[in-house]
């Protein structure tokens, strides 16, 4: 069967299907199945419970400044 045979419908269909596949190759975690070593994991929790207590992080100026970049 040719693009020309499909119907409108079918042609969306497949379509639909092609972006998804696209996107899915692109979004997919590279990082999947493997494990975070403890220390990492430790200092994400951490990292969580500051923000959660109200603690900001550093301000994008100051590390584009440590960076020698501009910040706009």
């Amino acid at each position: 069967m040719q693009v020309k045979d499909l119907t409108t419908d079918e042609l969306k269909a497949l379509i639909r299907e092609t972006i998804e596949e696209i996107l899915e190759e692109y979004l997919q975690d590279p990082d999947q199945g493997k494990e975070i070593r403890p220390e990492i994991k430790q200092q994400l929790l951490e990292s969580r419970q500051r923000r959660a207590d109200g603690e900001r992080g550093i301000p994008a100026e100051e590390v584009a400044q440590r960076f020698g970049l501009t910040w706009q």
